[in-house]
């Protein structure tokens, strides 16, 4: 670690190391190395003077790149695709000629970039599995149990502790369905010259269109792809940045609800995320249990959503076949997109392997308001003995309003109960109320619909990629 300049946090601190090696320079210029190959090889099965043994130099070198040798060219021509053709012909002598044939520099460059953003997705959709298959179990695991639900953050009907975690999951899902379909989306550039015309492979082929399309279509076999892009200018349409990193911040936007939810949570005491044996909460007050990850999902999903507006403006603005304002913006804003999000998913597996639930205090914070949200069962109870209902909901109105203010102005508990059991008006002992106020009455369907999501929903997705399953994160710093 250099300490002598700045060095990015997403390098030191949160981007997993998979992650890193995908946006990195070796990474790219090895897949320029591989486009060039494929092209060379696309253009020989069309007729063009390639032979044999001049693809098998460019594939001998394909990874053991002389970087010495690139980088001293390109302090000269201050060109890095020109550069690293230099580079590549001096290690591959009887292929120089043949290296970038016909080709723009964007064939390579923004070919890479639609490779490794498929490559990041796809790295992005098995932590977000992961993610997906741990909140499941969790789910189930609490289906039944109740637990306060809040609108306004204010006390409302109950829900189960299960119930609240399918919201994450949904969300998450969601994200999981455009991510999919983002993946299947993508094309390739292809090869499509200075403007997009493909003028300088007319040339190399003498006009001939058919050969022009299978070049193009053996390039994307090679590389994975179904197709290419149908049309273009020089580059792919930078929307497709844009629509790639909406979908990172759609996966930010679901992060940050569930690490906001549980950081307040953690404040209820209700549930809190993993604490490690060592691990110091403040440097002040030795007894606190700070929700550090969850405030850490909170920061790097903020930076996703915002960053999107990156390349949102880059799109809008590229004048006609292309302008180069987009280079120095995207090669930050798209892969910074990515590493941040490698970095919350990573920390919401730590997170969500290790869940804490305080039943008993779950069950206290449900018992407190209860009587409360009770108060029509009760009524209807006692007017099945013969109640004024009319009566009956004025008393529980004045002793409901009674009850609130002991609460709130005397700092007393909620007495609500003691208060109806004791009103000759409802005809109620304490044990018949007792059976009034069992939670698991006003959950409504949470467990149901908790089974019936996992079972509809979730689990057929997990099972269709089981193979991708398993996966769990620890945090470095």
């Amino acid at each position: 670690m250099a300490h002598d300049r700045y060095e990015s946090p997403f390098c030191t601190r949160y981007a997993s190391d998979e992650m890193q090696y995908v946006f990195s320079a070796d990474h790219k210029f090895k897949t320029w190395r591989k486009l060039w190959i494929a092209l060379a090889r696309a253009e020989q099965r069309q007729g063009l003077p390639i032979t044999d043994a001049q693809i098998a130099e460019l594939e001998a070198h394909a990874d053991d790149i002389n970087y010495d040798v690139a980088e001293a060219r390109e302090k000269e021509v201050r060109h890095d695709v020109m550069s690293h053709v230099y580079a590549y012909g001096v290690q591959c002598p009887s292929a120089k000629g043949i290296i970038h044939l016909g080709a723009t520099s964007c064939y390579v460059g923004d070919n890479t970039d639609v490779i490794v953003m498929r490559e990041g997705l796809r790295i992005i959709r098995r932590k977000l599995l992961n993610v997906v298959s741990l909140l499941a179990d969790f789910a189930d695991r609490y289906k039944d149990m109740p637990a306060l639900a809040y609108t306004h953050l204010q006390p409302a009907q109950l829900t189960t502790v299960g119930k609240r975690a399918t919201l994450w999951l949904n969300e998450l899902m969601l994200d999981y369905g455009e991510l999919e379909h983002r993946i299947a989306s993508l094309k390739l550039l292809g090869s499509k010259g200075t403007t997009g015309t493909q003028a300088s492979f007319v040339e190399l082929f003498d006009g001939d269109s058919a050969k022009i399309r299978a070049v193009e279509e053996d390039i994307a076999r090679e590389m994975g792809f179904d197709a290419v892009v149908p049309v273009s200018g020089q580059t792919y349409s930078r929307k497709v940045d844009s629509m790639v990193v909406g979908v990172l911040a759609g996966i930010a936007q679901s992060a940050s609800k569930f690490s906001n939810d549980l950081r307040i949570l953690q404040n209820f005491k209700e549930m809190e995320e993993p604490f490690e044996a060592h691990q110091i909460g403040s440097s002040a007050m030795p007894y606190k249990r700070n929700p550090m990850r969850s405030e850490r999902i909170t920061a790097l999903a903020r930076y996703v959503m915002t960053d999107s507006l990156n390349p949102a403006f880059t799109a809008a603005t590229q004048w006609f076949e292309r302008t180069l304002d987009d280079s120095a913006n995207k090669r930050v804003a798209v892969a910074e997109a990515f590493l941040a999000t490698d970095a919350i998913l990573g920390i919401m597996l730590n997170v969500c392997d290790g869940l804490v639930v305080y039943p008993k205090v779950v069950r206290q914070r449900v018992m407190k308001e209860l009587p409360f949200m009770a108060t029509e069962n009760i009524m209807m109870d006692a007017v099945r003995r013969g109640g004024d209902r009319q009566e009956l909901h004025e008393r529980l109105r004045e002793h409901s309003m009674a009850a609130a203010r002991h609460v709130k102005e005397e700092g007393g508990d909620n007495d609500l109960i003691e208060r109806v059991c004791a009103d000759p008006a409802f005809g109620l002992r304490r044990e018949e109320v007792d059976a009034i106020l069992d939670p698991a009455r006003f959950t409504g369907r949470s467990a149901e619909q908790v089974e019936e999501y996992l079972r509809d929903v979730v689990n057929p997705v997990l099972e269709a990629n089981r193979s991708l399953l398993g996966e769990r994160a620890q945090l470095s710093v």
